[in-house]
């Protein structure tokens, strides 16, 4: 008998955990992985093009839920995704189990619609918590972990943290990082594109920037300080800013347009659209630092061995921290400033990809979900 999952993604960050995930599923021909995709990020640099890059199939569902606040997303996904689960696979038969990843709106919004509905939940990357209640994302890890009861985690924190909080170690397993998955399958064809020419760049002489949380970008005197230090360095070093839609509004908003312009130069700080994974990874991969408060970057960044100024005051990926390359600053101009110096003064430190990020995490999860 075929068990069908549902497998649910719905915002850029999950596509690179559910790609390899799906790719492995192949293997059992008893597991019939049916892709489920909300429309949380519905603009296509931030979704379409990703399922290229990713060669992953087109979504056999399509919730179209679109923007809104947090809890208008999570309303509209637990209200369609009631009813596809209630209604089952498109070709019949009940959802055996639902897979959900990462921490966004709709991995919390399909877990429980799931939980609802008594069909069993696996939560890919359990277990992270930057002890944080203030990020929306916090919220959505912990009650998305408290849903599951087969719970996939990513680092030995990840671990520790579901045991404190009751879980039994037969839910738990520690297989690894499914993003390092992706990076490692396609880090020859991001290599392979010509990126860097047509940017101008030379591999280890230029850095990569992301900014999109609010704690970084909703206020002025936060994000202003922040570019002007990205504005001064760019000076010496080249700086790629593949800006988010949020942050572009909210710099013409605050009147900080001019720090980006006024001082491009040959050298200067070169503001990109967002970018698809394959050109972004090109990037990445190659730059002498990456400056981002993305969660995935910060895994990202470890696993290449490239310098990270991760600018939040924490974390829920420590062991990017401890073991890898990333340090937290913040949103401090003045260490965000000093960091960089370190890093062009070749005094910033360096580290080691964690265990189990090998590339596999993906085939052992298939191998738990079919055995169980």
């Amino acid at each position: 008998m075929v068990r069908k999952l549902a497998c649910v993604v719905g915002a850029r960050p999950n596509f690179m955990k559910m790609a390899p995930i799906l790719r492995a599923l192949r293997s059992y021909p008893d597991i019939r992985p049916i892709l489920i995709h909300t429309g949380q990020h519905y603009d296509p640099q931030l979704s379409d093009v990703f399922f290229q890059d990713l060669e992953m199939p087109p979504p056999d569902i399509h919730l179209n839920v679109g923007s809104g606040s947090h809890a208008q997303q999570i309303a509209r996904i637990l209200e369609k995704m009631e009813e596809v689960l209630a209604d089952g696979a498109p070709d019949g038969g009940r959802f055996s189990r639902i897979i959900v990843v990462g921490d966004v709106n709709s991995t919390l919004a399909a877990a429980l619609a799931a939980a609802k509905l008594e069909i069993p939940v696996a939560h890919v990357e359990a277990g992270l918590r930057s002890f944080d209640r203030s990020m929306p994302e916090e919220i959505n890890r912990l009650v998305t972990d408290t849903l599951a009861d087969m719970l996939f985690v990513s680092e030995p924190s990840g671990v520790e943290n579901l045991r404190q909080e009751g879980h039994s170690n037969d839910q738990i397993h520690l297989v690894g990082n499914v993003m390092i998955d992706t990076l490692f399958a396609l880090l020859p064809r991001a290599q392979g594109l010509d990126t860097l020419a047509r940017l101008g760049l030379r591999p280890k002489e230029y850095a990569v920037v992301t900014l999109h949380r609010p704690a970084n970008v909703d206020q002025r005197e936060t994000l202003g300080g922040l570019l002007k230090v990205l504005a001064d360095v760019a000076l010496q070093l080249p700086i790629v800013f593949p800006i988010h839609p949020r942050t572009q509004k909210r710099i013409e908003s605050f009147g900080l347009q001019h720090l980006l312009d006024n001082h491009k130069s040959s050298r200067g700080l070169n503001v990109t659209p967002p970018l698809g994974y394959l050109e972004f990874l090109s990037l990445t991969s190659q730059a002498k630092v990456v400056i981002t408060d993305s969660g995935g970057l910060q895994e990202e960044s470890t696993a290449l061995g490239i310098p990270c100024l991760t600018v939040r005051p924490n974390t829920e990926r420590p062991i990017t921290v401890t073991e890898g390359t990333s340090t937290l600053i913040g949103n401090d101009p003045d260490k965000l400033r000093t960091c960089l110096e370190e890093v062009l003064n070749g005094r910033y430190k360096t580290g080691r990809c964690p265990d189990l990020w090998d590339g596999h995490a993906a085939e052992r999860i298939a191998a738990i979900l079919a055995h169980n």
